[in-house]
């Protein structure tokens, strides 16, 4: 694939815009439903956000791939660089969570960078060697090879009791596992089982070996419109299985990165990626086309630097509940201004998140008016 993908710009700019308002509500007590994670199982708009940049980081990877290799690049030095670019990313998630406290003894080891950088280093040498059929049984292993240990082996919960097949929060084999390797260095909120753990990144490699396929499938010699079509039928065949599986196996669950999970939100990224390839790659005519891209202009905006948003976002966010006030954070003091307006806590909490996100938006067209592209 030689020319880039508008409609990959804007799904990524969609995810990290969605991910910006579920991060930064004004009141973490007053978020409505949608905007905040499942308590345990089930899923909710929020637990599609972070696969969907999994998902979005295998097609990249495969486009990116062939457009190297085509130029001359070999396979050894297309996966040590890949590799490299990943342990850059776990890199800065470490220094993200390392402000404000600058406590290594406390530093919690996990984050969504930190997953989203090993998987990278994970993926990068079966995208290099390996065909797509075997990436899909990879996958397919990785999903079964992870359903065997969780309800199959049996391990102490964090009581010290022993049990098997247990998967309420901090009885399973991942939180065992994130214990026995990273014991004071989990998430603070549980401090006995961390969302983005070690055990679950084998299925989360799943969930990139999905975008891996759809890489292939859009690099193949179709017509753009059938490559759209079959991207919905791919997306609700997905979802339909995550159903099924969760009610027959394990069920959907973020935390745990199920494979049911895996499949309902494969799916659903199958779906939101096909509309967004549908109207701004596929269209026939050209008017149409560019016409479509006017109206994306804000999404394929935050796409373009989405990893330097993302980091942005994070230290500001930090940054805002440090500062002080007097007696109360900046952000309090923020919040208070908007309470003021005489909106309900709920409406008052997400207009501040709303108010982030287009700030954000704000610096996202000011680095793409200036050609201001920030890779790693």
């Amino acid at each position: 694939m030689s020319a880039r993908l508008s409609s990959l710009d804007a799904f990524r700019g969609f995810t990290i815009a969605a991910m910006l308002l579920v991060n930064n509500p004004g009141d973490w007590g007053h978020v409505y439903g949608p905007l905040l994670h499942s308590k345990w199982h089930g899923w909710t708009f929020t637990d599609w956000i972070f696969p969907f940049f999994v998902f979005i980081s295998g097609i990249s990877m495969t486009i990116s791939l062939s457009r190297r290799a085509a130029g001359g690049d070999d396979r050894l030095r297309l996966m040590l660089t890949t590799m490299k670019r990943g342990l850059i990313i776990i890199v800065i998630g470490l220094l993200l969570n390392w402000i404000p406290s600058f406590d290594l003894e406390q530093l919690r080891w996990p984050g969504v960078l930190q997953r989203l950088g090993l998987l990278t280093i994970v993926v990068a040498p079966l995208a290099v060697y390996l065909s797509w059929r075997e990436q899909a049984l990879t996958g397919l292993l990785l999903l079964a090879l992870y359903t065997g240990l969780m309800m199959c082996v049996p391990v102490p919960g964090f009581d010290g009791v022993v049990r098997q097949g247990s998967l309420l929060p901090g009885e399973d084999v991942a939180s065992y596992v994130d214990r026995l390797l990273m014991d004071g260095h989990l998430w603070r909120q549980s401090r006995t089982w961390d969302p983005e753990g070690l055990l679950s990144t084998l299925p989360a490699v799943a969930s990139q070996i999905a975008g891996l396929l759809v890489g292939h499938w859009l690099a193949s010699r179709r017509p753009a419109v059938d490559k759209a079509a079959w991207l919905f039928v791919a997306g609700l065949a997905a979802v339909w299985a995550g159903e099924v599986l969760g009610a027959w196996s394990m069920p959907i669950n973020k935390a745990l990165w199920t494979p049911s999970y895996v499949l309902l939100t494969a799916g659903f990224a199958c779906l939101v990626f096909g509309v967004c390839y549908w109207l701004l790659d596929a269209q026939p005519s050209a008017a149409a086309r560019a016409a479509y891209t006017r109206w994306a202009a804000p999404l394929l905006a935050y796409g373009m630097n989405a990893l330097f948003l993302f980091v942005l976002s994070g230290l500001l966010a930090k940054l805002l509940y440090t500062l002080k006030l007097g007696e109360q954070s900046l952000l309090a003091w923020i919040v208070g201004g908007v309470k003021a307006l005489g909106l309900s806590p709920v409406n008052s909490s997400l207009l501040y998140a709303i108010g982030f996100v287009l700030l954000f938006q704000g610096i996202a067209m000011f680095m793409k008016r200036k050609q201001w592209f920030i890779k790693v």
